[in-house]
């Protein structure tokens, strides 16, 4: 591991100051023609007359602003419950995957490969019409979002959480054996305690998904956020007004969860551990191709 650690750092070297210089220019240059085609954007809104007060009155009316913070607090709700969902399918699926029992290792494969591939806008399809079919068509809805949620962000934390494992010193493992420890007392009191300090900043990071992808049961109902994204418009006709500022509230919660998951990064996480994490991870997954 230290030799792999050490190859990583002598393949990147640090750029010089003409690099350091010519990256500075390309940023500003990017941050400039950004701004253009902001201003562009702010312009043709203009022109349309998007910014005409009696659109954007509806978001100052307390009874809207009352519904619409109901509805970031379902949709808030409905990431929450998933991400707490996907910890438990990760941890169980990713200590599976690491079983020395074959069936168990196959099995976990083909449950955690198969709510990776499928798509979660599928997923929240079949769970509504086919699993809460019998639920109110909101409540059926909310549920079809969780469920989906979970199993699909639970299926990537299983391999965060395997990767995070393999990412311990073996030493860790073999020293608890050899004083007499079982299978699974090394696992929940030596491994999982120290490797999850490795994990926080990715389970941070799918929290950010769980929170975006909740936007896609649009599709089918509109529950959360997405319910007055669905409903406001057709009240005030203001459809870009309201994409804006629903826009802008997942923005908002996402740069909250962006800037917990850097902390927990800084606070709990070394360079070098999450180095190994991804380095384990990248080569786990080179192995599985060549076998698969």
């Amino acid at each position: 591991m230290e030799d792999r650690l050490m190859a990583a750092h002598v393949l990147f070297d640090a750029p010089g100051p003409k690099t350091v210089a010519r990256h500075r220019t390309y940023s500003v240059v990017a941050v400039l023609v950004l701004l253009v085609l902001l201003g562009l954007a702010v312009k043709r809104l203009y022109d349309e007359g998007q910014f005409a007060y009696e659109l954007w009155e509806p978001f100052v009316t307390p009874n809207i602003m009352q519904a619409i913070g109901e509805a970031w607090l379902d949709t808030l709700s409905m990431a929450a419950l998933a991400v707490l969902g996907a910890l438990v399918f990760g941890v169980v699926f990713g200590v599976a995957k690491l079983s020395e029992h074959t069936p168990v290792r196959w099995a976990s494969w083909v449950v955690v490969e198969f709510f990776r591939a499928v798509p979660v806008i599928m997923l929240m399809t079949f769970s509504f019409y086919a699993v809460f079919n019998s639920m109110s068509i909101e409540r059926g809805a909310y549920w079809s979002v969780v469920l989906s949620l979970t199993v699909y962000n639970g299926a990537v934390l299983a391999e965060v959480f395997r990767a995070g494992i393999n990412a311990l010193p073996r030493g860790q493992a073999e020293a608890a054996y050899a004083i007499g420890m079982r299978k699974t007392q090394v696992m929940n009191l030596i491994l999982l305690p120290q490797a999850v300090k490795i994990m926080i900043p990715a389970i941070i990071s799918q929290m950010v998904v769980a929170l975006k992808d909740t936007s896609l049961i649009l599709i089918v109902f509109g529950v959360g956020l997405t319910k007055i994204l669905k409903s406001l418009p057709l009240s005030f006709n203001n459809i870009v007004p309201t994409t804006l500022v629903i826009a802008g509230l997942y923005v908002l919660t996402n740069l909250v969860l962006t800037a917990i998951a850097n902390y927990a990064q800084k606070k709990f996480v070394g360079e070098k551990e999450m180095l190994q994490v991804s380095m384990v991870g990248q080569t786990d997954q080179n192995q599985s191709a060549a076998t698969f």
